[in-house]
């Protein structure tokens, strides 16, 4: 099992560091660090302190990824979905949050807002060629060529 150092930076009272919360999740559900509700508007965008600070080992990354119920349910998303966190990063985590419905919602304290997925990281070297040497089915057909069924 990777280890992850999590560091705790919130001053909330009720503060709950990201926990998995079924057997089988495979993210950890990050909370709003907030100390008031915050109302966000149509298409408002909202950067959402988390309260940590993570260490996470080189080749490793996190991935912040939006919760299923907050965007089926409410129209909640996060505008770089996923977002990376770098091995590098050290500063504390935020999520971007939009409201993509026409009613406004309400992002309270300790709010679960998103999910921490960690996963290795492969890097690759680039090497200049033609790439229609190697020409397939598919080719360079996209966007719906494959369709729907």
């Amino acid at each position: 099992m990777l280890k992850i150092i999590i560091e705790k930076i919130s001053r909330s009272k009720n503060f709950q560091l990201p926990k998995y919360h079924s057997e089988n999740s495979s993210g950890l559900d990050i909370v709003a660090d907030i100390k008031d509700p915050v109302n966000l508007k149509q298409n408002e965008i909202f950067l959402v302190p988390t309260g940590i600070k993570l260490k996470i080992p080189q080749g490793y990354e996190g991935q912040v990824r939006p919760r299923s119920g907050l965007a089926l349910n409410h129209g909640i998303t996060i505008l770089n979905s996923p977002g990376t966190i770098d091995s590098d990063y050290r500063g504390e985590v935020k999520v971007i949050l939009i409201n993509h419905f026409s009613k406004i919602f309400v992002i309270k304290p300790n709010m679960r807002i998103g999910q921490i997925v960690f996963a290795p990281i492969i890097k690759i070297h680039l090497e200049l060629g033609d790439v229609d040497i190697l020409e397939t089915k598919r080719s360079s057909k996209g966007f719906g060529s494959t369709g729907l069924e």
